[in-house]
């Protein structure tokens, strides 16, 4: 995609989402972790009804080490992966307090050593508990950046750094969550609402659904034995 119109691209999406947020709950930079911690390969929604009953409960490593790996698996049970999602908050929970006075550090070495927090994690965390201006490459910013030409890459990492060097300097704070929210919502995996996209014209995406692709058709008649 032209520079020209990766800036127009991320101009239409701004206009459309003037001030996008993530769709996870937290109240902090310890809740934040925790909860993107437990959305890898989980949706949003099932994370926040978990934490719903775990954050009031217990919103701080000290709080949620007392409650025990077992004590913890009882909230995050309906996630998936959530014996390993478990073990991992317990063990990066234990280092926070041993190592960094209970805070979550705002560095992206650090915070990827931490047991269950990779690349993407740290990224999301680093962007919105810290406002750097970090991209994390989930699936949907994955099947952006190849779908519409944007950043094409055959790896996360590679879609990373080449949105990294094509995003304007003055969207990058809210870029990725653009990209999620577009994603999402009208950029879908199987069935994109192009009909509906602010970006469209820019996109090198060659199947665009149209119109006619959301017309509900009638349900056949059903035939009659004699």
């Amino acid at each position: 995609m032209k520079k020209a119109d990766v800036v127009t691209f991320f101009d239409r999406l701004a206009a459309s989402m003037p001030e996008p947020k993530s769709e996870l709950d937290y109240t902090s930079p310890f809740t934040l972790l925790v909860a993107v911690v437990l959305s890898a390969q989980a949706t949003d929604a099932g994370v926040n009804r978990a934490t719903q009953k775990l954050f009031p409960v217990a919103d701080t490593p000290e709080k949620i080490l007392a409650l025990g790996e077992e004590g913890l698996k009882d909230y995050v049970k309906t996630i998936g992966l959530f014996n390993s999602k478990a073990k991992n908050i317990i063990a990066l929970c234990r280092i926070l307090i041993e190592e960094h006075g209970g805070a979550v550090p705002a560095d992206r070495e650090t915070l990827e050593s931490l047991p269950g927090v990779g690349r993407k994690t740290a990224n999301v965390v680093l962007n919105v508990a810290f406002g750097q201006p970090t991209m994390a490459v989930d699936t949907h910013i994955f099947r952006i950046s190849n779908r519409t030409g944007l950043a094409p890459g055959k790896t996360p990492l590679a879609v990373e750094l080449k949105l990294l060097k094509a995003v304007p300097e003055d969207r990058m704070l809210h870029a990725h969550h653009w990209l999620i929210l577009h994603g999402r919502y009208v950029c879908k995996a199987r069935k994109p609402e192009c009909p509906r996209c602010v970006v469209k014209d820019l996109c090198s995406f060659k199947q665009k659904t149209s119109e006619q692709d959301f017309v509900s058709k009638p349900p056949k008649a059903s035939r009659r034995k004699s």
